[in-house]
This record gives structure tokens, C-alpha cells and sequence, in this order.
């Protein structure tokens, strides 16, 4: 995949440990935010956390759901790591 490296151990736990916030707007309810026990918001932003893995999939359930992404943050997971 393009901009990671597989050589070692230590490729596969520094992409493993990096997380992203998706700042998010315009998420709606519909049929699959029905089956949660609380109601998405119409307005404002909505901060969620991903791990670098599951960037796609989240991304793809966003739309979904009718959000659009408006930012993309690298988060630190563990500051000792740097």
C-alpha cells in the first residue's frame, strides 16, 4: 500500500498505534443510525476517533450516514512513542 513499509516488526506496530479524528458534519439519522439507543445529531461537528486500519471502512459509514468529512487529524496515541 502506498506510503507504508513492511520491513521488520517495526512497520506493523508504528501503523497499528496511529489513530485519526475525523472531524465530521451533517450526519443524519436513518435506518442504521436507528438501531443505536441515542440520536445523531443534525448540526454541528462530531469528533470521531479511528485507527489507521479502519480509516476506509469509517470513512464509507460516514457517507453513508450522510456526513461529510471536513478534517482529518493524526492523533498521538502514546507521547513516549515520538
Amino acid at each position: 500500500m502506498f506510503g507504508q513499509t513492511t520491513v521488520g516488526n517495526g512497520g506493523v506496530s508504528s501503523a497499528a498505534s496511529r489513530v485519526f479524528r475525523y472531524e465530521v458534519v451533517g450526519l443524519r439519522q436513518n435506518q442504521e443510525t436507528d438501531k443505536n439507543n441515542y440520536d445523531i445529531r443534525r448540526s454541528g461537528s462530531v469528533f470521531i476517533t479511528v485507527p489507521y486500519n479502519r480509516m476506509n471502512e469509517e470513512m464509507q459509514r460516514i457517507t453513508r450516514l450522510g456526513g461529510k468529512i471536513v478534517s482529518i487529524q493524526p492523533l498521538s496515541v502514546d507521547a513516549n512513542n515520538s
